[in-house]
């Protein structure tokens, strides 16, 4: 009976001792395969963001205009020295067309070209006076031309009048001037006269 306790006892503790080791190998295998479950998701992740971002900044660089202009002209005022300026008389009596031709860069005008009209005897010069037309901008390329009209009195007074032989013409937005000939007769100047000669703005009237 003692050797059957003693052999009882020493079953139970070596199936005591197998549970455990089962239970710890259990335990082991499931941390083993649950350890990659989780670092897997984080490797993913982090390689996903990693690809998402070179991917959207080489998108970003790649959509990137080549320069900030769009192909536009980027223009300042007319200058003087780059306006070859000429003058025409119009179809109807008492009109000049004054041209003004680019030969430098791309350039605007907007506005009243300034007009003095010279006498070579009698009254120093008649200033025009600015019409009452708006005041369209012209972007001119190199080689275009726009125009703006001179109105002035024609003499029919049955005096002599005065010859006008030179026009003084500073462009919108510029102190330089270049003179063209001409060759007009107005009445003898007094503030009537005066009042007539009169300008339009460039970009107006028939181009």
């Amino acid at each position: 009976m003692r050797a059957q306790k003693i052999t009882l006892a020493t079953l139970a503790l070596v199936t005591g001792l197998t549970l455990t080791a089962c239970q710890g190998d259990d335990t082991a295998a499931s941390t083993d395969d649950a350890a990659p479950a989780a670092s897997s998701p984080a490797g993913d992740d982090g390689g996903a963001g990693k690809e998402t971002a070179a991917a959207s900044g080489g998108d970003t660089a790649s959509d990137a205009p080549e320069g900030s202009g769009g192909g536009q002209i980027n223009t300042g005022p007319c200058k003087t020295a780059n306006l070859d300026i000429s003058g025409a008389h119009g179809m109807g009596e008492g009109t000049i067309h004054i041209a003004f031709k680019n030969t430098g860069d791309a350039c605007y005008l907007k506005g009243f070209p300034g007009v003095d009209l010279k006498a070579d005897s009698g009254p120093g010069s008649i200033n025009a006076n600015r019409s009452d037309l708006a005041t369209p901008s012209v972007v001119l390329k190199t080689g275009e031309s726009t125009r703006a009209t001179l109105h002035y009195p024609a003499n029919h007074s049955g005096g002599s009048g005065v010859d006008i032989t030179l026009l003084e013409i500073t462009p919108p937005e510029e102190t330089h001037s270049k003179r063209i000939p001409t060759k007009i007769n107005v009445p003898v100047s007094d503030s009537s006269t005066s009042d007539e000669v009169i300008i339009d703005p460039v970009g107006t009237g028939k181009q």
